[in-house]
């Protein structure tokens, strides 16, 4: 199942095998997704390709500063013709969530996502609904312009299983870019999996056998980023539940029944990197909060 949905997306993106195994990873461990990279490395078309290839439904919020709550939630509506009131759902009620470039929206669009995100339900004047199943939100960021942008919330931050950072194609890769731009026309996807097949696949995953020396070496990553010195904030218990949640994906993604260390320690960076919050002096000298992930995991011993 896995092969065939990654071979459809092929299709369609050259490369960014990182961002791909993520949002793998992510429909598996039923988290969300925050990508970061540069104007154009293919961060929307790649959520829209996911979406066809699983025959999900999809629903693009292009975040922008005049954007208020009810246009991703839905509010109730008048009806002057009945004289009642009438819920008019958002596009928040759909299985994959594309917001796009959710930074240039203020903070109390951002945490319109909040509830959605953690109980997978959007309560509209004090009546709760709850989401399709799966529901999962790719939300996308540019490092640059920020003129016009809003820094997300820490709140916001940690409702995200992974960020990934992502970089520019190799030349041999953007070469089959230009010339797949230059073919008339676009490769069709198709749906090759379905929802139902996810969700199966999802709960599967999240059955595979993990020892508790595993669990004591996740506790050991996120104990030490509470603990370091150049840390303000270490990541959440709810980054451990994640990075166990990731690993199992990861397992499962691999073929496998059980997690290995390695599975961890692969995924505690784009796991814990948005949860960390650096002292002013740290930040002050220049460090950033991957470098002192990426410290934390070489000097936790493995199991």
């Amino acid at each position: 199942m896995i092969q065939k949905l990654k071979k459809e997306v092929s299709k369609v993106i050259v490369g960014q095998e990182e961002m791909i195994d993520a949002i793998l990873v992510a429909l598996l461990g039923q988290g969300h997704v925050l990508l970061e990279g540069m104007p154009g490395l293919a961060k929307t078309t790649t959520v829209k390709t996911f979406a066809k290839a699983l025959g999900l439904e999809f629903a693009r919020v292009q975040f922008t500063p005049d954007l208020i709550p009810s246009d991703i939630l839905g509010a109730k509506i008048y009806n002057p013709k009945s004289t009642e009131f009438f819920t008019k759902k958002g596009p928040i009620f759909a299985n994959l969530i594309l917001a796009d470039e959710i930074n240039r929206a203020p903070a109390k669009v951002q945490s319109a996502l909040l509830e959605a995100m953690q109980e997978r339900q959007v309560t509209i004047d004090n009546v709760s609904y709850p989401l399709p199943q799966p529901f999962v939100v790719m939300a996308t960021q540019n490092p640059i312009e920020q003129e016009g942008t809003y820094r997300l919330p820490e709140a916001q931050l940690d409702r995200f299983m992974m960020k990934i950072v992502l970089g520019y194609n190799t030349k041999d890769e953007e070469l089959e870019i230009l010339s797949r731009s230059e073919r008339s026309g676009q490769e069709s996807v198709e749906q090759v999996v379905s929802g139902q097949e996810l969700q199966e696949a999802a709960m599967a995953c999240q059955q595979l056998y993990a020892d508790e020396a595993i669990k004591r070496y996740i506790l050991d990553i996120v104990f030490a980023t509470r603990e370091h010195p150049d840390v303000l904030h270490g990541a959440s218990p709810r980054g451990s539940i994640d990075l166990l949640r990731a690993a199992k994906a990861r397992a499962y993604l691999q073929g496998r029944d059980f997690v290995k260390p390695s599975d961890v320690a692969s995924l505690a960076l784009p796991v814990l990197r948005h949860r960390v919050i650096l002292t002013f002096e740290a930040r002050a000298e220049g460090k950033d909060a991957d470098e002192v992930v990426r410290q934390i995991i070489e000097s936790v011993p493995m199991p």
